[in-house]
């Protein structure tokens, strides 16, 4: 369409008295197209306001102005009667004509369709659907993903390490799942749920795709947050349509990972009145795990860090007749989950599993697993071709203190405190008989605020004396004893010492019973929230236990500063071989200050000597089987 210029009434009628229109067109009753007639276009005036809007080579053609009037019916009374004064056969035809705007129609329509696309994606995404079923109806749907035999997990026991015995008690369920017969000719029955329960990291989601490798069943996975939902009934009707879905998969593995978020117990932290959605999601799997309707063939899996939370009445058996316990491998099942790791690493002759496996105490699976890949990633970033123990002795000091930080720059004065900060834990810990051997002490800035670190070798072992309390509060003392002694002022270095000793000592006090003053008493309560204000003593006890506690730490820090004002001379000798070397190991406090005074075997010799014992006891059962052999022939 050619652009059209606007002009007002007073020139309409100009136009219209001086005989320059041609005709005249009402579009939609808002405004008025005006075509000027030869004569009206060769004025002057007319041709240069067209000539603006348009090219000048289209100026013939009409509509060329354009009026929007106020009010169509006074526009056409008003025109109609400057007509009058005109001759007859001098009147202008007026023309009227209803248009649709296109990109009105496009704007409103396609708003429209917008709003509807939108609306059907939010629904689309709140509902979790792909495929067929992904409307708002299938909102109450499970989202519960399967593996069957189209679409099988990889994983096998075999890539489990260190967790034999919560293995043997998940095998019993996929054995009875291949051969039933083999379990129920006696009359027994196969238990209806087993809870892996254990600390983060330690392998329980990995335990249960190892079932689901292994079983040979369907096997349905999700979270427990799976089941919460913003709508009201959403969370039980899913796990109706779970369980619907799983019944008619059976016999089947049901596995829900972190079950405390649906598992809550009841009334805790309850507003009266409100309804908790969380609630009637629990009590609907509560009914299909053991309810009045109950079907055999699904067994139930679930994972928690949490069981001190969950509701009696999820733990009670024939809902969960089995609760597995997933610990934090001792040295022998880290060795084996070293082995399981290291397995697709390229290795240096001088890596040997059992050594890292002694180095690395209180790891669980999914921190040897990081060690591992940090080695693998040391090595590369310095271009080796094989890992070997060096790079893994890095890994480990990454994971335990945080990024090397070999540009932060300390002052000279910071770094002789943290020197002989250091040194002061060294030496304590060497002259305490039940401090954990040393391994290293760095005074190089590790994480985000440790200027330095002394890392130790803890036993494998379940049961504390009070003795090794008091020992380890010394030892973690021994920063803050030196600075005080060396510089007669102390700094803010020692914030996690402090922390670490406050925890220590209101265990021996409050938890474990081990203070004469409180007696054999015991205000630990498993049972309760640690965000709980309710406190089961009085204030007088609270008032005892803070004294207690005090007097305990003051021992504790005197004694410290006994030692080391005795060992002065060491304590100088580690901290300027500190200075000058940043890093220092067991074998160079023996070469600067002797053999440690305790003859005590750390656990990685103890763990040798073991197994060599074992090795030489079975070589001499086969010497004495092949001698037997040999005199009955």
């Amino acid at each position: 369409m050619n652009a059209t210029a606007s002009i007002e009434l007073p020139e309409l009628n100009t136009m219209l008295s001086e005989q320059y229109l041609s005709g005249i067109v009402i579009v939609n009753r808002e405004y008025a197209e005006v075509t000027l007639n030869k004569d009206g276009l060769k004025q002057e005036k007319y041709r240069r306001k067209l000539a603006e809007k348009r090219n000048p080579l289209s100026i013939e053609q009409g509509p060329h102005f354009r009026y929007r009037f106020p009010s169509n019916d006074v526009f056409v009374t008003q025109f109609y009667e400057q007509q009058k004064k005109l001759p007859e056969k001098d009147q202008i035809k007026v023309e009227t004509e209803n248009r649709s705007d296109m990109v009105a129609v496009f704007i409103q329509w396609g708003l429209f369709i917008l709003m509807f696309v939108g609306l059907f994606l939010l629904m689309r995404r709140m509902t979790g659907a792909g495929g067929p079923g992904g409307q708002i109806f299938n909102i109450g749907k499970s989202r519960a993903a399967l593996f069957d035999a189209d679409n099988k997990v990889r994983i096998t026991f075999n890539d489990v390490a260190g967790l034999d015995e919560a293995k043997e008690e998940i095998k019993e369920i996929v054995d009875f799942l291949k051969n039933p017969t083999k379990f129920t000719r006696l009359g027994g029955k196969i238990p209806k749920g087993a809870l892996l329960v254990g600390p983060p990291g330690t392998g329980k989601t990995l335990l249960a795709k190892a079932v689901a490798g292994e079983a040979g069943v369907p096997f349905f996975t999700l979270s427990g947050s799976d089941f919460v939902e913003m709508f009201v009934g959403v969370g039980a009707a899913r796990v109706r349509d779970l369980f619907k879905q799983a019944k008619e998969k059976a016999p089947c593995i049901v596995f829900i990972d972190e079950i405390d978020a649906i598992g809550r117990s009841r009334g805790r932290g309850q507003v009266p009145g409100a309804n908790d959605e969380r609630e009637n999601t629990l009590n609907s799997l509560l009914v299909e795990m053991d309810g009045f309707a109950t079907d055999s063939g699904v067994i139930i899996l679930a994972a928690t860090n949490r069981p001190d939370v969950l509701d009696s009445a999820l733990m009670r058996p024939g809902r969960f007749d089995r609760q597995i316990s997933i610990d934090k491998p001792d040295i022998m099942g880290r060795e084996a989950i070293f082995k399981v790791h290291l397995a697709p690493l390229l290795l240096n002759e001088d890596v040997e599993a059992r050594k890292l496996a002694a180095q690395t105490p209180g790891f669980a699976g999914a921190e040897i697993a990081n060690v591992c890949n940090e080695a693998a990633l040391i090595a590369a970033r310095r271009d080796k071709d094989k890992v070997d123990m060096q790079d893994f002795q890095d890994a480990v000091d990454r994971v335990i203190g945080g990024l090397e930080k070999k540009n932060k720059i300390i002052s000279p004065e910071e770094k002789r405190i943290v020197a002989y900060h250091e040194a002061g834990h060294a030496v304590a810990g060497w002259y305490l008989e039940h401090a954990d051997p040393l391994v290293k002490v760095s005074i190089v800035p590790r994480g985000v605020a440790a200027l330095g670190y002394a890392q130790y070798l803890p036993k494998e072992q379940f049961l504390y004396t009070t003795e090794q309390f008091i020992d380890e509060m010394c030892m973690t003392f021994g920063g803050r004893a030196a600075e005080e002694i060396v510089f007669s002022r102390i700094s803010t270095g020692a914030l996690s010492d402090l922390e670490r000793i406050t925890k220590m000592a209101y265990g021996m006090v409050s938890i474990y019973g081990m203070n004469p003053r409180l007696g054999n008493i015991s205000y630990y309560d498993s049972k309760q929230s640690e965000y709980s204000f309710n406190k089961p003593y009085s204030e007088e006890t609270a008032r005892m236990i803070d004294e207690e506690v005090r007097k305990l730490i003051e021992h504790a820090y005197e004694r410290t500063k006994v030692i080391l004002s005795e060992k002065r001379e060491q304590l100088e000798i580690i901290a300027q071989e500190l200075l000058t070397k940043e890093i220092l190991f067991q074998n160079d406090l023996e070469r600067l200050i002797g053999k440690r005074p305790f003859a005590q075997e750390t656990t990685y010799q103890a763990y040798i000597n073991d197994s060599n014992a074992k090795a030489a006891k079975a070589s001499n059962e086969a010497k004495s089987e092949i001698i037997i052999d040999l005199e009955k022939k």
